[in-house]
């Protein structure tokens, strides 16, 4: 009699530890649970702030460095004046770098940038492949200048106006990039004369 008295207990402690242990279980997973759902809310809300005119910067942006890259490398390819081509390798790697940040943010944020070129980009980049030699350098810088006048204004008005804090730290440090070339782009278009 104590044998099965004995097993009975047995029985019943381990019954009540497995209960126990479920619960701790099911307690744990509630908890893992909630904290994904918090996690995909926050996630779903960060991409739900960003508001339109700073999406409106990142896609202005990710065009004209997109276009500014692409003339870019025709530039290396059908440039005649030296200092054009280093402009050109230039654009290509500081271009390159900013396009590359710019579509990490924007990718966090939800926004979508332009995979082509708008149709006033494709313009310019179509009438420059037409072009080579010295022809091809007097539009390429012409082009440049009026490029970046127009980029520092988009970005210098991001950084001042924009609401994200993320989009406006990248205008700030980019616009600076910017003033660099539109100077350099200045010198080279007053070396031509």
């Amino acid at each position: 009699m104590k044998k099965v008295t004995m097993l009975c207990m047995l029985a019943a402690s381990a019954l009540a530890f497995q209960a126990c242990n479920e619960s701790k279980s099911d307690k744990a997973s509630e908890e893992h649970a909630e904290a994904a759902t918090d996690q995909a809310k926050d996630m779903n809300d960060s991409l739900q702030t960003v508001d339109e005119k700073d999406a409106e910067f990142a896609m202005k942006a990710a065009g004209g460095g997109m276009y500014e890259v692409e003339v870019a490398k025709l530039a290396e390819q059908k440039a005649s004046n030296a200092k054009v081509k280093e402009f050109a390798a230039m654009m290509i790697k500081d271009h390159g770098k900013a396009n590359d940040e710019l579509m990490s943010l924007a990718s966090a944020k939800g926004i979508t940038l332009p995979a082509t070129m708008d149709e006033d980009h494709q313009k310019h980049y179509n009438d420059l492949k037409k072009l080579s030699g010295k022809d091809f350098d007097k539009k390429y810088v012409e082009l440049m200048k009026d490029d970046h006048d127009k980029d520092l204004s988009l970005f210098n008005t991001q950084a001042t106006e924009g609401k994200d804090a993320e989009l406006k730290e990248f205008a700030t440090k980019t616009s600076g990039v910017v003033q660099q070339h539109l100077n350099h782009i200045k010198q080279i278009k007053e070396s031509m004369k």
